[in-house]
């Protein structure tokens, strides 16, 4: 039965997945009109079979999804993986666990930044996927045999790309790679929605310790909001009110009501004493208690290094056949530039072997770029 609709049959198919080494795991959802992601149908499938599982079916308990989920002996094969897992942990507080992100092992493969899986799957299959289903309503029942069968191929493709990379991986000797990449996406840190931390994600022209303050709270304020109601964070206030309102410090509802940027008479609505409200807490903290933000300082005449480090970066991705996006990104060559101690993943692990310490040697004059018969090419300088 390729359609899982109650809780004995995915008891019993989780079961049989369980004695096998691997399970590719997919999933549909819908998210935008809510917080939290809906889970519609996920997929499953081992080196023997392949199912669609019901989310939405009546009745049906996913504790056996959830425990295959964090079985030891199971690795769960994903593509691109965040946003599966953030389903998981925000319905179970669980993190699949052992996991192998496909996308992520063909970007350390070389397959290119950020490949998708259908372009994947005919780079190692050949076969080209069915995308008619693609932006499908997920949430409508009965699921049609259309669905179901575009919903399979999905997973069953998967075992083949996994196997392949899996094999390439171990070849190349960059199974430990892909390893150290899937410490984030099993941190329980990457998905917890923290209030307090909101702000974190908005990019704010926040200056003085005050609009930190202000915009610390009400960023707060719409993750709290947002959480409650279970409504996307941008119906509650757009990012760039969030920015305005920490900017303008507004302390009454009037002032709130001058912003431009807010609906005209938003600031009448119950939320509109809510918002002052979490200003007037934002004024209030002490500015000792605030975060420091961080200051990049670009170094002086930074430019150009900056410049020869790309050059390095991309001579080192297509040598090596690796995503150049995987290695390094561009911010993290203009912290180099700044700073030989920067925090930034190129100077750990295996991107530090295979480019960090190369781009500090060229940053000190101790390496040196040149072209050989069209190509670029490292020269160590005594």
């Amino acid at each position: 039965m390729d359609l899982i609709t109650t809780t004995q049959e995915l008891t019993e198919v989780c079961a049989r997945m369980a004695r096998h080494p691997f399970a590719t795991v997919d999933t549909e959802f819908l998210r935008e009109t809510t917080y939290y992601p809906l889970l519609c149908v996920a997929q499953l499938a081992s080196p023997a079979e392949a199912v669609v599982v019901d989310a939405l079916a009546p009745g049906i308990d996913l504790g056996p999804l959830f425990a295959l989920m964090t079985d030891e002996n199971v690795v769960k094969v994903f593509h691109a993986a965040r946003q599966d897992i953030e389903i998981v942990w925000n319905m179970a507080k669980k993190i699949p666990h052992p996991i192998f992100d496909s996308q992520v092992a063909a970007m350390v493969l070389g397959y290119g930044d950020s490949i998708s899986y259908d372009q994947l799957v005919q780079r190692i299959t050949g076969d080209q996927l069915d995308k008619s289903h693609r932006f499908t309503d997920w949430t409508r029942r009965p699921l049609s045999d259309a669905q179901v069968s575009y919903a399979l191929s999905d997973v069953t493709h998967l075992r083949t790309v996994y196997l392949k990379l899996a094999a390439d991986l171990a070849k190349r000797e960059r199974t430990s790679w892909v390893e150290a990449e899937m410490g984030v996406l099993t941190s329980p840190e990457t998905y917890r929605m923290d209030p307090n931390r909101a702000w974190e994600r908005l990019k704010s022209r926040v200056r003085k310790p005050k609009e930190l303050a202000v915009l610390i709270e009400i960023a707060a304020w719409r993750e709290r909001e947002a959480q409650t109601r279970d409504v996307p964070r941008s119906r509650v206030l757009k990012d760039d009110v969030v920015g305005d309102i920490a900017v303008q410090t507004p302390t009454t509802v009037e002032r709130l009501g001058h912003l431009r940027s807010l609906p005209k008479g938003f600031e009448r609505s119950r939320w509109g004493e809510a918002i002052v409200e979490a200003v007037q807490r934002g004024l209030e903290r002490d500015p000792k208690t605030l975060p420091r933000l961080d200051r990049f300082r670009p170094a002086p005449n930074g430019a150009a290094t900056v410049e020869l480090l790309k050059v390095l970066l991309r001579m080192t991705a297509e040598s090596h056949g690796v995503a150049a996006k995987v290695i390094a990104t561009v911010d993290e060559l203009d912290r180099i530039a700044a700073d030989d101690e920067a925090d930034v993943p190129a100077l750990k692990g295996w991107r530090r072997e295979l480019f960090g310490d190369k781009a500090l040697a060229l940053k000190h004059g101790q390496l040196a770029l040149a072209v050989d018969k069209g190509r670029v090419v490292t020269v160590e300088k005594n």
